[in-house]
C-alpha cells in the first residue's frame, strides 16, 4: 500500500525507464523506507569504525593525536546520524529489523592499516554516503517532505567533511610514503567497485543512485576521479544487464 505522505507526480516514459528513487516509482515509499533503514544500519557501522580508529592504534607511533582528535569528532557526528535515522525511519513508517542488512561498511573499516581504513571508509563509503544522501535529500523535496529533505541536507553536509578530512589526511600521512599511498588507493578501489554492484550508481537513470558530483568535488574528489566512479557504475550497470539478457535467453530456450 502506497505511504499517503508520499506525494507522487505523473507518470512518464522516462520515470517508467528509470531505476532512480522518486516519487515517480510505484514503489517509492517502500523503497524510501527500506533505504533509510539500511542509512540507519550503516550510521551504527560508522559510528563503530570511527571509534574503532580512535581506539586501536598507537597514539603518535601509527597515528597522530591530531588524527584520533578528528576520528572522535566524526564519531561524535555518526552517533547524531543514527539518531536522526532512526527518527525519520519512525516517521516514514518504519521499524528496526524491518530489513534484512549487512556489516560490510564495517568490514572495510578493520584494517589494520589506518591509512586503509581513510582510504576505504572515509573516501569510498563516506563518499557513497555523499551520492545516496542527495538522492534522498531530493526525494524528500520531490516528495514534499520538509523533515526527510532537512534532515538529509543536514547530514550530507557532514558527509561532506568526513570525506574531505580523511582525503586530507591520507595524502598528509603518506605525504613521504608514495608506495603507501598507492596501497590505500587501490583499496579505495575495491571497495568503491564492490559498492557499485549491479550498477546501483552511475551518470544513467538506469541506476538507484546519482554521482552527486557537486558535493564530492567540495569533499576533495577531482572530476577524474568522479568519472572513474562514473565508470565503475556503468561497467557494473553494464554486466548485470548481460547477465539479465543470458538469463532471459536460457530461459526462453
Amino acid at each position: 500500500m502506497a505511504d499517503g505522505r508520499v506525494a507522487l507526480i505523473a507518470d512518464s516514459e522516462k520515470s517508467r525507464r528509470s531505476n532512480r528513487l522518486t516519487p515517480a516509482r510505484a514503489d517509492a515509499s517502500e523503497a524510501a523506507r527500506a533505504l533509510m533503514h539500511g542509512i540507519f544500519v550503516g550510521e551504527i557501522q560508522a559510528l563503530e569504525g570511527a571509534g574503532r580508529t580512535c581506539w586501536d592504534f598507537t597514539t603518535g607511533e601509527e597515528a597522530p593525536f591530531e588524527l584520533k582528535l578528528d576520528m572522535a569528532r566524526q564519531a561524535w557526528d555518526e552517533a547524531r546520524h543514527v539518531e536522526i535515522s532512526l527518527k525519520l525511519s519512525d516517521w516514514m513508517g518504519s521499524e528496526i529489523g524491518q530489513y534484512a542488512e549487512n556489516t560490510v561498511l564495517f568490514q572495510a573499516a578493520c584494517s589494520n592499516d589506518p591509512v586503509l581504513r581513510l582510504a576505504g571508509v572515509n573516501r569510498a563509503l563516506e563518499g557513497l554516503a555523499i551520492d545516496v544522501f542527495t538522492t534522498m535529500k531530493e526525494f524528500g523535496e520531490l516528495a514534499g517532505d520538509p523533515y526527510l529533505e532537512f534532515c538529509e541536507d543536514w547530514m550530507l553536509a557532514d558527509e561532506v567533511t568526513h570525506v574531505k578530512m580523511g582525503s586530507d589526511w591520507l595524502r598528509k600521512i603518506t605525504e613521504n610514503d608514495p608506495e603507501r599511498r598507492k596501497k590505500a588507493l587501490e583499496f579505495q578501489g575495491i571497495v568503491d567497485k564492490m559498492f557499485s554492484y549491479g550498477g546501483s550508481r552511475s551518470d544513467s537513470e538506469e541506476s538507484a543512485f546519482a554521482i552527486a558530483r557537486r558535493f564530492r568535488e567540495l569533499a576533495g574528489f577531482t572530476e577524474d576521479e568522479n568519472d572513474h566512479i562514473a565508470d565503475l557504475g556503468m561497467q557494473a550497470l553494464n554486466e548485470r544487464k548481460a547477465q539479465l539478457r543470458e538469463k532471459q535467453a536460457a530461459a526462453s530456450n
